[in-house]
Parts: structure tokens; sequence; C-alpha cells
């Protein structure tokens, strides 16, 4: 069946074919029951879609869905040829109403859209009906577009004036639309009544309008510079409303990312000194102030809105974890930013009931006399005794004498009581009992050693303590206190595993049935929970909580299971590995004799029924590599062990590659053993294979021991020739398949075999994506890498990416040349990058750019220069570009051009940059390579300023 579109397609071209009388003579369509019928179900299948204008332009044609909605303002009784802007919507029916906002929305989008760039298809096979009727649809639409923008200033009006109405509208549904072609004297009037059809909230249209008039007035911006402060406005409204309402809606959706791009051109734009229209609001001071790092001003909003409660608990949450993912990324000074927010939010949700969040009782753990004053502020500043309810004062009350009886600290609750607002709130004798209470607890807080004291004042039920103590047991990291809370908690019951009262704490199943195979319910509980919190204290890099974790782990298992003792020390040279390549390793210091002894020892390991963890071999080999230990690799290492270990062989064959490359002649045989390795890794059979660990392996499986290789060995590689090889050869394994049109460049990729014997063995979609990950983990080792970003650059451009490519190229040149000051090396820029480079422009619509790079090649390609100056509809700075001309012939066709087109301004531009004198064709040959290079330089740091 087709889809619901193009139904209405179908309809719609059948309900609007000409007819032939006697004569032959072609007449317009006639309107009979069976057209009538045909539009109305057009119209339903309309309504059935909502009305949605995204779902509508995405598969309707501008000519089609014109015609659709002019059959909707027809059937919603607006007389043919009334001007829009002359009527009142407030006095129409809801449904009319809407469908002259349905229409000028329209009208305003198809006007933004088509000033948008279009990426052409490519022509098939000249066939000439298709081909005219192309052209016919073409030709309607362009006349459309020029009536719609003839009207585009009165559905403006139309649409400001929808921004007026204060009431919720109706658009037509199915059964709206049954009714309005039944007989006049059977609908009753119903259509006419404000509960007919789907309703749609006023906020929802006025988010809506607001969108689309902030879209046109941007894109009227471009030569009205004024508009863009309309179209600001118009941004900053849509996203307060969204902020406010959510952005889910039965009628459409706004594409957030692309409203936040407009507003940060806006921003741009604009200038900053009228920034009393965006700070309007608190959403909109709010974002601002969290755009610009004023976190301050947005602690101070916070604190304003205690009184007025204007802001939803939603979004004051929603702030309040983006100032904790930033601080969690680093941002040490956002600790105290997040506690002040925090406060806020609290003592909001005091006085509204609700229930105070967790976040405020972790930031509260560690009280001090500044957060006491902090929050005191708060709480006088977020309630108007004067004029506030007793329910109000009864809740801050309690707040604050619920908060005195939780800390331990006399000195800080006398803070507290003796605080103006405290002794407002309380009276005399509750404050006296608060009083008396704190001071005859203070002899037992001295002398309590349990970190919660007000919990063990309270006598308390087993099943309380052990919920207690299993709360602490998953907050430790001291592994004594673990052992302890253990045997007090065993001690209390012996039904439950504790094991398992955390889903976080998680251990390789290699390990898990050895450890769960331990009979003594507390030692197998504590041995569990050591490696578990080790292990995921090692993945978030506290590798100084891990190393105690697993050095209590190592000497527990030591004494009843060599098994495990291995398993422990296994995992320690794994956390030293890490350690290291985190603390001394990032500064360049080789690792000390010791571990790289205990990595050959790992490698060379051959105890029997151990369980491995296949990262361990994937790491250490990784590290010898790293640390360029390739005399043990290609030299020392056990014969029997490259035999065995498929970790090891690439191992070998990398750094036996790698030895060879610096010298005078790079190695073939090595790179053909290591390709072949590869290549073999890359097989394809019928199914993934997964690892003792659970991961899935890099290729998928083949019979072959080689075929468990994980791409995560790579990953983990960072020494730069290492890096460099592996990258290479996958580079050549991704070039090396048939169907490749752009082929990606790479250091030393002439070592490798320029063919497979069977194409077809190899999963060239795991190759592309290993590619890319590679080349994205090594950018992330050293981003000025050029002949990386040069591979970057080549698989967006494969991948028809051409901004990223372009955004790639111009990194790789600013990075070897100190930002264009000096010479790109001709290494870097070769003909076939400047090539790809003009391609990026020529379909960017950046034609005169194309010229220009033309002029980089080795031998001028003029034939593209001309042809691309040709193009009048080009997406660049055009004349602008002209200075950074040095080709004589080239300028002097674009003279000759503008002055056939009878542009002379352009042609006075063109003159001036041929005249010159540095461009004289009787210079020296140094000046004119000087004039040339000195054009470059501005051209590339232009495009550069331009695409980064």
């Amino acid at each position: 069946d087709p889809p619901p579109v193009q139904l209405i397609v179908q309809f719609l071209e059948q309900a609007s074919k000409p007819s032939v009388n006697e004569q032959n003579q072609v007449q317009p369509p006639p309107d009979n029951k069976r057209n009538r019928i045909l539009k109305l179900l057009a119209l339903k299948v309309a309504a059935h879609l909502k009305w949605d204008l995204d779902v509508l332009e995405k598969s309707l044609s501008v000519p089609v869905l014109n015609m659709l909605l002019n059959e909707l303002l027809c059937i919603s009784k607006v007389p043919p040829g009334t001007k829009h802007v002359d009527v009142d919507l407030s006095s129409l029916p809801p449904t009319t109403a809407m469908a002259i906002l349905l229409y000028n929305r329209w009208a305003i989008r198809t006007i933004v859209q088509s000033s948008f760039p279009v990426k052409q298809a490519k022509p098939g096979p000249p066939q000439l009906n298709v081909m005219n009727q192309m052209q016919q649809e073409k030709e309607l639409t362009e006349n459309i577009l020029k009536v719609l923008k003839e009207q585009a200033a009165d559905s403006i009006l139309v649409l400001e004036g929808a921004l007026k109405l204060n009431k919720d509208l109706y658009v037509h549904t199915i059964r709206t639309l049954d009714l309005l072609a039944m007989e006049p004297g059977m609908v009753n009037g119903e259509t006419e009544s404000s509960t007919a059809g789907l309703k749609i909230s006023a906020e929802e249209i006025q988010c809506q309008v607001c969108y689309d008039l902030g879209a046109i007035y941007f894109q009227q911006g471009s030569t009205n510079a004024a508009v863009h402060e309309n179209a600001k406005e118009k941004f900053f409204k849509t996203k307060e409303l969204i902020a406010k309402n959510g952005s889910s809606s039965l009628h459409f959706t706004i594409d957030e990312e692309r409203l936040a791009g407009y507003c940060q051109a806006c921003g741009v734009l604009t200038s900053s000194s009228d920034d009393a229209s965006q700070q309007a609001t608190p959403y909109s001071q709010i974002h601002s102030c969290m755009k610009s790092g004023n976190y301050q001003d947005v602690v101070k909003i916070f604190l304003e809105d205690n009184l007025t409660l204007s802001l939803p608990v939603q979004f004051r949450q929603s702030v309040l974890r983006e100032l904790f993912q930033k601080a969690q990324q680093g941002n040490s000074a956002l600790d105290e930013v997040c506690f002040k927010v925090c406060v806020c939010n609290t003592v909001c949700d005091v006085l509204q009931s609700r229930t105070i969040d967790i976040q405020f009782c972790q930031l509260f753990l560690k009280p001090s006399k500044e957060k006491i004053d902090f929050l005191l502020e708060v709480c006088s500043r977020s309630i108007d005794l004067e004029n506030a309810s007793e329910m109000l004062k009864r809740k801050m009350a309690a707040f604050l004498k619920n908060l005195c009886l939780g800390l331990e600290d006399l000195q800080l609750v006398f803070m507290i009581s003796s605080h103006e607002l405290f002794i407002k709130l309380l009276k005399d004798d509750e404050r006296k009992l608060l009083i008396d209470q704190m001071r005859k607890r203070s002899s037992r807080i001295n002398l309590c050693t349990k970190p919660v004291t007000s919990f063990y004042d309270i006598p308390a039920s087993a099943s309380v303590n052990i919920g207690q103590l299993e709360h602490q047991l998953i907050l430790s990291v001291d592994p004594w206190r673990i052992r302890q809370i253990l045997i007090e908690l065993h001690g209390m019951t012996s039904e439950r595993q504790f094991w398992t009262i955390s889903n976080k704490w998680e251990v390789p199943n290699v390990y898990g049935s050895v450890i769960l195979g331990i009979k003594d319910n507390l030692t197998r509980d504590l041995v569990y929970i050591l490696m578990a919190k080790g292990l995921h204290c090692c993945a978030i890099k506290d590798f100084v909580h891990a190393k105690q974790l697993f050095a209590a782990c190592l000497e527990l298992v030591t004494e009843f299971s060599p098994k495990l003792r291995q398993v422990m020390l296994n995992e320690m040279l794994l956390l030293d590995i890490y350690t290291h390549e985190a603390g001394p390793g990032a500064s360049g210091e080789r690792p000390p004799s010791d571990l790289i002894s205990r990595v050959r020892g790992y490698l060379e390991m051959r105890v029997p029924d151990i369980p491995l963890r296949q990262v361990i071999a994937e790491e250490c080999v990784a590290f010898l590599l790293n640390w360029r230990e390739n005399e043990y690799l290609t030299m020392q290492v056990p014969l029997p062990l490259v035999q065995t270990n498929p970790y090891v062989k690439l191992g070998q064959l990398l750094a036996a590659t790698c030895k060879e490359l610096p010298g005078p002649k790079e190695s073939r045989r090595t790179a053909k053993d290591l390709w072949e390795v590869v290549v073999q890794i890359c097989s394809v059979s019928n199914q993934h294979k997964r690892g003792n660990d659970g991961r899935v392996s890099l290729i998928k499986h083949r019979e072959s021991t080689l075929g468990i290789m994980y791409r995560c060995v790579f990953l983990s590689l960072f020494e730069p020739l290492v890096l460099t090889t592996i990258l290479s050869l996958f580079v050549k394994l991704h070039n090396v398949r048939e169907d490749i049109v752009n082929d990606i460049a790479a250091e030393h990729i002439s070592i490798w075999p320029s063919s497979i014997p069977n194409l077809q063995s190899v999963d060239f979609e795991a190759v592309a994506i290993t590619v890319k990950e590679l080349v994205s983990y090594a950018l992330t080792i050293n981003a000025n890498n050029h002949f990386w970003l040069i591979i970057q650059a080549d698989i967006y451009f494969a991948t028809n990416q051409y901004s990223a490519a372009l955004h790639y190229y111009l990194q790789a040149g600013a990075v070897c040349s100190d930002f264009f000051n000096k010479m790109v090396p001709p290494d870097v820029y070769t003909d076939q990058v400047i090539k790809r480079m003009i391609k990026c422009c020529s379909l960017l619509n950046c034609h005169t750019q194309v010229a220009i790079l033309c002029q980089f090649l080795r031998e001028v390609d003029y034939k593209t220069a001309f042809k691309a100056l040709q193009e009048q509809n080009s997406h660049d700075a055009m004349d602008s570009y002209y200075e950074y001309i040095w080709d004589v012939t080239i300028l002097e066709y674009l003279t000759y051009l503008h002055h056939k087109r009878g542009e002379t301004d352009k042609r006075q531009i063109a003159i001036k940059a041929i005249g010159q004198t540095e461009l004289n064709a009787s210079n020296p040959e140094e000046v004119l390579q000087l004039a040339a290079q000195r054009r470059k330089k501005k051209f590339l740091q232009a495009m550069a300023k331009l695409y980064f």
C-alpha cells in the first residue's frame, strides 16, 4: 500500500486532470462530484497526519501542497480572492482561522526553504517525457514562489496578528471534514462551534508562529541587519515557550538543534548593547549566564525566584544537573555554585511541600559556617514574613528545626537558633525544647563513632540497622570498613547474599564462576565486593582506591585459593599499567623495568586453569608496543608463545614492521606478513564471536584463532609510529575494495600489498568502521598530526560530508605552517588534496573559492576555474575574494565576464586586482612567487576562519 502522503498526490492529480471536449479542446478540470470527493479524500489524509507541515513538506512538492492548502481554505469557508491580511482572525470560526494560519505559515516556510542551497540530484538516462514533466513542475514551483514572495509581507502581518490571539484554535479532522461535505441543512452548525476539530492550544500556536517568523526575519536580515533583532526576539521567545511547556506537541515539532543554531547566530549578528530584550525573562537570563559562564548571576536569579516561584521545578533541576556535569568534568570552581543552586532548589521544595532531594543531603554531609550562612540567607530571602501564610511559616520552621537536629556541631546549631528568622518562626517554648534536646545529646555526640549520630540515638529495628549498614557498604571504598560491615551484617542474618545488593557491582563472568564457588558466605561476599569495587574504581580512574581494594583482596585470597591469587596479581598488573600511563607515562617517562618484566611474565605465563581476561593480554601487548620493546617482541619472545597467543603474534609483526620503517629501505616481507594476519582477522563468517568478558570482537568470527582480535588492542596504542603503521594498514585495506571511488591517503601506505586474492572474504564494513575509530582515537592522542588530519578529511570527503572535509584539510595545512604564516609543505597539500578541496567547494556552491584553489595546482586548471566563475548562484563572498587571485589569466577572464554581464562594479574590482604592480608579468620570478605566496596565506587564513 502507498504511504499516506502519496495518497494525497494521487487524489489531487486525479482531481486536477483537465478534460477534453468534443472538439478535442483541453478544458479545466470540471467541478463535479467525483473531483470533489477526490479533493475531500486528500484533505482527510492530511487531517489523519494532523496537518503536520514537517511531514507534508518533506514528501509533497510545492505545487501539490499549494493545491492542498488552497482546498483547505476553500472548504473552511475562506472566500477566494480575499486578502488574509484584511481578515480579523479573532472574529472567524476557530477552524477557519487555523486554515489561514496554516497557509501563511507554509508560505513563509516555503520562502525560507527556497533560500537554502539544494544539492542537485545526479541525472539518470535522458527520458523525454520525464524531463518535460520535471521542467513543468520546476516552472510551476517558480511561479508559486514568485507569488508567495510578493505576498510575504502580508503573510508576516497575518502571523504577527496571530501572536495577539490569546485563544485556542481547532484544525479540521476527518470527522469535521465529513460534516462539511454533508448538505448544509444536516450540519446544524457543529463545524462552526468552538469544540469541533483537533484542539491546538494558544501556546502551541505562539511557539510555532514565533519560530516561523524568526526564520523569515533571519533570512531577510541578510539585506537588512536591523531585522536580525526581530529574529532574535522571536527565537528567544520560542526557546522560552519550549522550556516552559516542553518540546512535545500533537501538532508540530521544532528542530531544537536548528533553533539553537539560529539563537547562536542571532547572538553573533546582533549588537550586545541591547541585551534588555534578551534578559526580559528568567529563562533567557539563565541561558545567557550559563552560556557566558556567569554562574554567580545564576545563583542570584534562583535566589530572587525563590520568592516569586515562577521557574518550574523541572527547569531548576535541569540547570542543577548541567552544573553538576560541568563540575564533574573537572571544573572544581563550580562546586560552590552547585551547592548554592542546590540550596535554592531545596528551600523552594520545602516551601512547595516537596521531598528534599538526596543531592542536598550529600552536599550537606560536611557542613561549615559558610554553608550555614548561605542557607540562612536563602531561607530569609525566600519568605516574606509579613505577608506569608501560617502554613508557609510552619514549613520553614520545621525545615530549620530538622536541620538543627541533624547537625553534630553545637556551634553550627547555635548559628541557626540565634538567627533572626529562626527566632521569629519558632515560639519560645519550641526553641527552648530544641536547645535542651541538643545539650542533652552533646555528651553522646563526642563519644559516638558511628557516622550518622541521629540514627543511633533512636531505637531501631533490626531491618532498619541492616538497611543502614547496606547503604554504608554501597558507599564505602575502604576495604577494612567493608570487611567490618559485612561481619556485622552476617552476624544479624545468615539468609542474605550481600554481593547482590547493588546492581553496579559487576565482575567478569570468567571470575564470577570461581568467586561464587567459595563455600563460606562471608568470604564469598567480601571477595566479590572488593573485586567489583576495585574494577569500578579502575574504570573511573580512581587508581589509589583501586590499588587498596585489590591489595586487600589479594591478601584475603592468598590464604585459600592459588587460582584467585593469580587472578588478583593479573588485575594488579593491569592496574599498574593504567596507573603508569595516566601518570608518569603521560609525560613520556618510561615505565620501571620491574613493570616491563611483569608484563613479559604475564604473556609467557603457562599456569593451567587460570581464568584470564582478554583485555589484559591486549593491554600488555599494547604496552610493549607503546614503549618500543621491539627487541623483545621481535627477537626474544619464545616461539611457542607466538604460535599460541594471537596478541603476541600481532605485536611481533607490528613491532618488526615499525622497526624497519625508519631505515633507508622499507621492508616488504614483515609488512606482507602483518597484512595477511590482519586480512585473516577481517575475514567474514556467519556469526559474531564473544570473548570471555562479554565483548563482541572487532571482525566477524573465523575458525582461525586469529579471528578473535578486538579493535581495542589498536585503540590502546599511543606510540606515534606504531599508531601510524596500523592506521596506514587499515587505510590500505579500505582502499583495496573494487567499489571504492575516493581513496584515502596515509603515510607508509606503499609498503602494503595492493591486492587481496579473495575480496569477498573481507568484511569491508567493519574495516571502514575501524578506520574511522582509529583516526578519531589517533587525533585524541595528537590533534596536530597533519597526516592523521588528512586521513580524517579524506574519510569525510568519501562520505560526502564536504564542509567537515574542508575543515580538516584546512586544519592539516594550518598545523604544519603556523596557521599559514609559512608555506604549507607540498607533501601535505598535494594535487590530490587540492583537487578534493576544489570539489568540496564546488559541491558547496562556493564557486569563487574553486577558481582560487585552481591556482594552487602545479598546472593551473583554467577549465575548472572558468567554468566555476560562470556560475552566478555562488554561496561564497564572490568579488571580495578577487584580491586573493594572482593568476592574471583568471583575472582577465573575470574582467571579460563582468563586462559581458554588464556588472560594472564587479568589473572594476577585477581591474583593480589585475592592476597591482606586483602581478606585472615583467617582474622577476621571485617577486611573482612572493605575491602568490602572500595571497595564498591570506586566502587560506580567510577559509580557516570560515570553516573552523
